[in-house]
């Protein structure tokens, strides 16, 4: 698949395009916890918020580390996969706003982040890509 794999610029501006991710987390106690998620990248990392106590959280908290793939779902199909370890800080109203944004629009967002108070997603996730996998059929 060489052929189709993307250059560090085409991942990351792939990876930085509007797209519902899909994290993948390891647990102990069962299968890999899968989740949509709302995400940006900028800066090199992928930032997320959740809530403190969610299942989501503590997985990540128990493994350190995720994966997170995003998709083209329609033809040309394209995807990419990083992995990496993840820290985690408390969300801003900054981050929480633009991430909503990011899916919703400055309204929706704005709207989004106010239905859900202080007990919304108060926990920021940041995942440093330490692993990429591309593939963009665009390419064939």
């Amino acid at each position: 698949m060489g052929q189709l794999s993307m250059s560090p610029s085409e991942r990351e501006a792939f990876l930085a395009d509007l797209h519902v991710g899909v994290l993948a987390v390891e647990r102990p106690d069962g299968p890999p916890l899968t989740a949509p998620v709302w995400y940006r990248f900028r800066d090199g990392v992928v930032e997320l918020t959740t809530e403190t106590d969610s299942l989501k959280a503590k997985a990540l908290r128990s493994a350190g580390r995720a994966s997170l793939c995003v998709q083209r779902e329609e033809y040309p199909y394209a995807y990419v996969t990083v992995e990496g370890p993840v820290a985690f800080t408390e969300a801003t109203h900054e981050q929480r706003v633009a991430i909503a944004s990011r899916y919703l629009g400055p309204e929706g967002g704005e709207a989004y982040v106010a239905s859900t108070g202080d007990g919304g997603d108060d926990t920021a996730l940041v995942l440093t890509p330490e692993t990429w996998r591309t593939v963009d059929y665009s390419k064939l």
